[in-house]
């Protein structure tokens, strides 16, 4: 039964009140009418015109789904939460997609830590609103969370940049527990066996938030000889509206024209440029891909980037130790989907 209101500001708050708290923001998203939504997309999209309505509406839904009920129990169910004392953790959020930062806010908050929070400029909007009415559900919960310029006085440091921000943040915050995460990047690995269904969803991995995540697939590892118009092809009705989104349109015009005038070969689907390397990272609105010839192969690629990918996208590949996940489901991840691998929660408890 949900803990009322009233019961939440009455002391300081437990481990299981603090998950019903975020239990109930999850089901207020759950309740948001579509003009609700429709008004706080607008909002963000005025900061950052990536933030699109159904961008936004893309990452409510999957908070909603790290928050219900059965989920935060399974999260939790595998730690000592017992409390402790509580520590100062200071949180550097990315901006490159809607709320991008909330699975390491959520984390603070559940192993009882206050949070200092330096948020992107490109997503401010979002985060003020989710505290914000955090703050009216449990207000001891919320004050936990202070929103900063500049970070001080802080006992742990999360930092989420660029590899070029990366050595700034270990210079600053070496002296500290810390996390610091750099570039990363995912690929899919195709066999040939994929249903139609399967390769439509792949394409919300390339697509979703128009690629921006570390958690958008850059790469596709395909078997010599595979038929890539097919998949194209497939792709062309759920995702070929991108183009008509300008920041989008630039950057394909601009790669597009750039392999043109250097006489790259590419594939051109009219809003995606598809081209062969094996470079993990690709431009936004460029996927890259390399042929294999033999599962030893695909191994051997994914064991020389495993320090840049984040996840892989496909089907369980047999010798390889590290989690696949399923086509369509690399942009929700839930709470115990960890960034880098890196356990947030283990390293939050052992402050």
């Amino acid at each position: 039964m949900m803990t009322s209101a009233s019961a939440l500001r009455s002391h300081e708050m437990t481990l299981m009140q603090r998950l019903e708290a975020w239990q109930a923001i999850g089901g207020l998203i759950g309740r948001m009418s579509d003009l609700e939504i429709d008004a706080l997309a607008e909002k963000a999209g005025v900061m950052n015109p990536w933030f699109t309505n159904g961008n936004v509406r893309q990452a409510l839904a999957g908070i909603q789904a790290m928050l219900e009920v059965d989920v935060l129990k399974r999260w939790v169910s595998g730690y000592d939460l017992q409390d402790r004392k509580p520590q100062t953790v200071g949180l550097i959020l990315a901006g490159n997609i809607p709320l991008v930062g909330f699975q390491d806010l959520l984390a603070v908050s559940i192993a009882g830590h206050k949070a200092m929070v330096k948020l992107s400029a490109r997503d401010e909007v979002l985060p003020r609103w989710l505290i914000g009415e955090l703050a009216q559900i449990a207000p001891e919960l919320a004050i936990k969370i202070a929103f900063v310029d500049r970070l001080t006085g802080f006992d742990a440091v999360i930092a989420t940049g660029s590899n070029n921000s990366s050595r700034y943040f270990e210079h600053y915050f070496g002296k500290v527990p810390n996390i610091i995460r750099k570039n990363r990047h995912s690929a899919a690995v195709i066999t040939g066996q994929e249903t139609d269904t399967n390769l439509v969803n792949l394409g919300h991995d390339v697509f979703s938030y128009f690629g921006h995540g570390c958690r958008n697939v850059s790469h596709l590892l395909l078997p010599r000889g595979y038929d890539i118009p097919h998949l194209l092809d497939l792709w062309h009705e759920p995702f070929h509206n991108l183009v008509f989104h300008n920041k989008f349109a630039n950057n394909y015009e601009y790669n597009r024209a750039i392999y043109l005038v250097n006489s790259v070969p590419f594939l051109d689907t009219g809003y995606l440029v598809v081209k062969e390397s094996n470079d993990l990272a690709s431009p936004l609105a460029v996927l890259h891909y390399h042929y294999y010839d033999s599962e030893t192969e695909v191994l051997t690629w994914l064991n020389d980037h495993q320090a840049e990918l984040q996840c892989i996208v496909g089907e369980p590949i047999k010798g390889y130790p590290s989690q696949m996940t399923p086509f369509g489901q690399s942009q929700t991840p839930l709470p115990w989907d960890f960034a880098d691998g890196i356990d947030t929660l283990q390293f939050l408890l052992e402050l």
